[in-house]
């Protein structure tokens, strides 16, 4: 084959983090790089760090990021000689590799017999169980319906992994254990399925007890060279979605990893794979040296960081050498695996309320010089709920396994994010849990795990602070035209109604002096000194705290807000409130499971909010007759209601009877 030369303009078609990491290499190698942007990104970082932009449609990730035409559009404007295409959205997508290669243009990923064999999962297994390599015992068929897949569930015995065969990430996969649960599962993975992929094509897996999931990283170029790059352990994930990733694995001896590291590159040589690509396995904890296939991403993965940290294999400027038509020039045999590599996903979430995403305005950040922040952070950007939430990758390299992930701790407490809740506290505790230390680690780990993490709250010192920054902010106003009780005489102590989230503390200021330097506020009381990252939200009247990874948003409750609680606080207890079905963040309805004026049952799933390609049930709270306010496909804000509940007789009644009762459980609501 002649080789080409390197190109000189390169479109990224993805956003966020990962297209300001390949931004970056490609500013290493002299390339020009190109960004697109939806109307929702026009201030985000990959278009800042880009040397040109285009605008290629409104925030719907289907009208811009999945727009082929719009982005063929862009490469043709700009002269794009090639596309990079990141991960997800567009990554593993054959039409655009199609059109792309019609079009005279370089798709930097594999070729289109890999794409179309390892881009559906039923199609990937079936070919590679062909090559001799060992998969998990299930059904994967094209075409089948609900009460095939139901059918199918009997015979491979229970529990059960529902997949969908296009797409990753976890979206779309729901463990099932009891035959009653799977036909409304079905339903809901389909939906997520054909919403994230646009494919609604599901196969069942066993599942598999107590399982590590394992990647092997593979490089192979036009030429017949193929090698693999080690393996990466993700097994601590969350709904199927990777939390913390490492390599190379705790679990694997060397003659294991030969051997799994030679079944990625025969999965890979069975389709002619070009480029870098992950073939990922599941890895019983109970016989570590049994693997069996899961699927091939046909792309860049989230965690490649761990590897390039462990090898010193820049894989993206690799993706770029293999596309344009050189020879790898890595052997096997220079592979060497060294150190230990440590990855923390940063996302836009609230771990105590289930792990909801969040929005917000990053009003304060500082990113740990202890790591390689792959990051598409920015003071000031405006995190909506458009999109994953994401929002950047916090990894470390050490000399062994256990310094790395204290040195990740220490990263993590020196990140701060403020003006949008995140999960950096949950990360620390994560890694600090006694079985991650010892790596004792399986997927299902996070979720029995999770019911023991205990979050902080806000302490004393922290309420005072903000407390005097409160009074402080009165202090500013003019006095005449304040109406907080002043008078003339002795000063009449100032008191505050302080919200953290669901709960509520009066504050009353005591001693001390607040200090404010550049992003540092500090409260000096009595000789002690104690400091925290602040930022304010003027208009929310909200003052954030951060401290070694934690952050609280500290707002003031008006004067017409506590009336209204304890309205409702009267009322409830009262009996005399209906119950109320509120969206938990900001999102689009995507399904309703029961009509206005239905009779629903309590805890029946009444609706689903989908946000940040999440979908969540919300159900009823008590018994009764419903009032449904929003139709599938409106957009709602958090705390918005969606429904109401009528109680039906029995259940007035028995709101009579016991009101505390009743006021508690609606409160919990």
């Amino acid at each position: 084959m002649q080789e080409k030369t390197m190109f000189t303009t390169v479109l990224v078609a993805n956003r966020g983090e990962i297209a300001c990491r390949v931004i970056r290499t490609l500013r290493q190698m002299g390339i020009r790089s190109v960004a697109i942007y939806s109307d929702a990104d026009a201030g985000a970082r990959h278009v800042k760090e880009a040397d040109l932009a285009v605008r290629i449609g409104p925030a719907a990730a289907s009208e811009s990021y999945l727009n082929i035409g719009a982005v063929l559009e862009a490469c043709r404007r700009t002269g794009a000689q090639a596309v990079h295409p990141g991960y997800g959205f567009l990554s593993e997508n054959l039409a655009f590799a199609q059109a792309l290669d019609a079009a005279g243009i370089t798709f930097i990923g594999p070729n289109l017999e890999a794409l179309n064999v390892m881009g559906d999962k039923i199609r990937s297994k079936n070919h590679v169980q062909a090559h001799q390599v060992p998969v998990v015992p299930g059904i994967a068929e094209p075409g089948l319906s609900d009460q095939d897949l139901i059918e199918a569930a009997e015979e491979i015995g229970y529990p059960i992994l529902i997949k969908p065969s296009a797409g990753g990430g976890g979206k779309g996969m729901h463990s099932v254990f009891e035959a009653d649960q799977l036909p409304e599962t079905l339903k809901t993975a389909r939906r997520v399925a054909a919403s994230a992929f646009g494919d609604d094509t599901l196969f069942l897996e066993r599942l598999v007890a107590t399982p590590r999931h394992i990647e092997v990283q593979v490089l192979a170029d036009n030429h017949g060279n193929v090698i693999h790059l080690g393996e990466r352990e993700c097994s601590l994930q969350r709904r199927h979605q990777k939390v913390i990733e490492e390599a190379p694995s705790a679990l694997l001896d060397e003659a294991t990893r030969a051997r799994i590291g030679e079944a990625a590159c025969n999965a890979a040589r069975s389709v002619n794979y070009t480029g870098a690509g992950t073939v990922e396995f599941l890895v019983s904890d109970d016989a570590p040296d049994e693997f069996f296939f899961m699927e091939m991403n046909t792309r860049l993965q989230v965690e490649h960081p761990v590897t390039e940290l462990v090898t010193g294999v820049d894989l993206v400027e690799w993706q770029l050498r293999i596309a344009a038509g050189e020879s790898l020039t890595v052997l096997q045999s220079d592979v060497v695996l060294k150190g230990h590599a440590v990855e923390a996903r940063l996302y836009a979430e609230n771990p105590e309320q289930g792990f909801l995403p969040e929005t917000g305005t990053v009003l304060a950040l500082a990113e740990s010089p202890l790591s390689r922040n792959d990051s598409a952070l920015l003071p000031g950007l405006e995190i909506g709920s458009n999109y994953d939430p994401m929002l950047a990758k916090v990894v470390v390299w050490a000399e062994d396994r256990e310094a790395a992930l204290s040195k990740l701790d220490a990263a993590l407490a020196q990140t701060v994010v403020l003006g949008v809740k995140t999960n950096i506290e949950y990360l620390r505790l994560l890694i600090n849990d006694e079985d991650v230390r010892a790596g004792r680690l399986d997927t299902t780990m996070i979720e029995r795990k999770m019911p023991d993490f205990v979050f902080a709250a806000p302490r004393e010192d922290e309420l005072q602070a903000a407390a005097h920054f409160f009074a402080a902010q009165l202090i500013g106003e003019q006095i005449w035209d304040r109406a907080d009780g002043w008078r003339i005489g002795a000063h009449r102590p100032l008191s505050f109604s302080i919200a953290n989230g669901a709960e509520n503390h009066r504050v009353t200021v005591g001693d001390g002096e607040l200090e404010f330097d550049g992003q540092q506020l500090a409260l000096g009381v009595n000789g002690l000194r104690q400091q925290w990252d602040y930022a304010f939200d003027a208009a929310a009247d909200t003052l954030w705290l951060g401290r070694d990874g934690v952050g609280f948003a500290l707002r003031k409750r008006n004067r017409e807000e506590l009336v209204e609680a304890k309205n409702a606080s009267m009322a409830r207890a009262a009996g005399s409130v209906d119950p109320e079905v509120r969206s938990p963040m900001p999102g689009t309805v995507v399904s309703l499971s029961v009509n206005d004026g239905d009779t629903v049952s309590e805890g029946q799933t009444l609706l689903a909010v989908e946000a940040m390609k999440m979908e969540h049930q919300l159900a009823a709270a008590v018994a009764g007759v419903v009032k449904i306010s929003v139709r599938t496909g409106d957009l709602v804000k958090a705390n918005q209601i969606l429904a109401t509940i009528h109680p039906s007789e029995s259940t007035a009644a028995a709101a009579s009877a016991n009101p505390a009762g009743q006021a508690q459980k609606q409160e919990q609501s």
